[in-house]
């Protein structure tokens, strides 16, 4: 199921993205061998920066790998080296390596792991698997990672599935890390159509890099986390973006097992440290993961038409000074576990610099625990932030679940629909506490009411579009609204409150 509702989501971007990554100069180069360039425009909203884009690629050879080859050989077709680690280490910028169709073993530090140089503003480096016959790089004897990017630039990694191995047995099958850039910056990466599943540690582990591109990609089965990082030491995560991306299920496989004897507790399905970004996660899931679904220090952080569903900590987090979420689903927190928790489905909190700003719109929040805020912002942290919270669904089926806001901060919140049953108090903020009695005093629009979703669910996917009689169905405000919904419909003049569009 979650395999269709990624793809239902990634479909509309899929379409974009291939008409607008630039093109190849003509060569001799069949077309079936051929790449675009490693950049494209950004999709990230007016004020934030956005990624450099070169408008020329000089192209360069074209060598290969082959499970059947021997790196003696020249690289060519018909005499392809045997090893992807020692073919990326013979390219040169605007060479593409094609790692044809079959299983490669990956064992050895660090002969085994796929270190390109950089190539050149316009002459990428490209490493992408055979075109609909994706080969498999397998890690095990603990091998550090199947890809080191560390300190490289202008480099295309596309059409790789990364686990470990299967075939071995015990210690031998433990293998840590798909990707990792770190201790030395990188600059002008794009990693597309990648299949990284069944790590011990993270998917990707990325700490310092400018102009990051993740495009239409999976990984889930991460014991440490799907794609995260330690403290940057040159910004950390700066012009990132993230689309048509599934980060799901860490937590569920350590070295071997189901996870259980994972040593971290919460993996997250994104999990960064502070940094000025902008990180851009677009068209994207975070489903069943261990921790948090989408955990972001990162300033000007924008979550845009993505579902975080059944995670077991945090559904959405924000740490960041102008970051803004809309068209996002969130719900299923616990994952089917109703274990109380301090976890809720929407946080903004540790925030550092004041009056920082948060803007949430359209998105549809359902949990079903309870016994825990269904959102706060600034529990235990005094500082004020702005905070805007328009056509929201804020709908907390168990008891004790109302909205928090930290009473130093500035709240603008209107046309959002509570549906709280088992709570008398809907939203507290110091000394006042908002009902549904008082809720339209909050703001414009607000009101309470049973949002009449079509199939809601807990620790299973649901379905959050509206009925027909819902109380959401014209109850919105347009002002700094998107003008389509989750699944890029477009909005009446009136639109409906939540992610959806009835």
């Amino acid at each position: 199921m979650r395999d269709r509702l990624l793809t239902i989501l990634i479909l509309g971007f899929c379409l974009t993205l291939a008409c607008n990554l630039l093109s190849v100069p003509k060569s001799s180069t069949p077309a079936s061998e051929r790449m675009p360039p490693a950049s494209e425009a950004s999709l990230f909203t007016p004020t934030v920066s956005q990624p450099i884009v070169s408008s020329t690629l000089d192209a360069g050879a074209i060598f290969y790998v082959s499970p059947n080859g021997d790196n003696a050989n020249p690289g060519t077709r018909e005499q392809p080296w045997a090893t992807p680690g020692y073919a990326s280490r013979q390219l040169r910028p605007g060479d593409t390596l094609v790692i044809l169709g079959g299983r490669y073993i990956l064992r050895e530090y660090d002969a085994d792991i796929i270190t390109p140089p950089s190539g050149a503003e316009n002459a990428w480096i490209t490493i992408r698997g055979e075109l609909n016959n994706r080969p498999v790089l397998v890690g095990r004897d603990d091998l550090l990672a199947a890809i080191n990017l560390s300190g490289v630039s202008y480099v295309h990694i596309e059409n790789l599935e990364i686990t470990h191995d299967d075939q071995a047995v015990g210690e031998a099958a433990w293998f840590r890390e798909g990707l990792e850039i770190l201790g030395t910056p990188s600059t002008h990466i794009l990693l597309k159509d990648l299949y990284i599943h069944h790590v011990d540690e993270f998917g990707m582990n990325i700490q310092d890099v400018d102009d990051l591109q993740i495009l239409n990609t999976r990984i889930e089965y991460a014991g440490f986390g799907a794609l995260g990082g330690p403290a940057g030491e040159y910004g950390g995560w700066r012009n990132v973006a993230i689309r048509g991306t599934s980060l799901s299920w860490s937590g569920h496989y350590y070295q071997g097992g189901d996870g259980s004897n994972r040593p971290y507790d919460r993996p997250d399905g994104f999990g960064i440290e502070a940094s000025q970004g902008p990180v851009l996660i677009e068209d994207s899931v975070a489903m069943h993961n261990y921790g948090d679904g989408l955990d972001s220090k990162a300033e000007n952080t924008i979550i845009r038409r993505s579902v975080v569903a059944n995670n077991s900590c945090d559904g959405i987090k924000l740490w960041g000074d102008n970051s803004r979420v809309e068209n996002a689903l969130i719900y299923g927190r616990g994952d089917g576990d109703d274990t109380p928790t301090p976890w809720a489905a929407l946080v903004v909190d540790q925030v550092e610099k004041a009056n920082a700003r948060f803007e949430i719109v359209n998105v549809t929040i359902d949990d079903y625990v309870g016994q825990n805020y269904l959102m706060y912002v600034q529990y235990d942290n005094s500082l004020p932030v702005q905070i805007l919270l328009r056509n929201v669904i804020f709908s907390g089926k168990g008891t004790e679940s109302p909205i928090y806001v930290n009473p130093a901060s500035t709240l603008i919140a209107d046309h959002n629909l509570f549906y709280l049953p088992q709570n008398e108090v809907v939203l507290t903020m110091g000394d006042t506490n908002y009902t549904c009695a008082n809720i339209g005093t909050l703001g414009e629009g607000n009101i309470c009411g049973d949002p009449l979703f079509v199939a809601p669910a807990w620790g299973k996917e649901g379905d959050y579009h509206l009925l027909v009689n819902s109380p959401a169905i014209d109850g919105g405000s347009s002002d700094d609204a998107p003008l389509e919904d989750l699944e890029k419909h477009q909005r009446s003049s009136i639109p409906d409150i939540g992610a959806f569009e009835y």
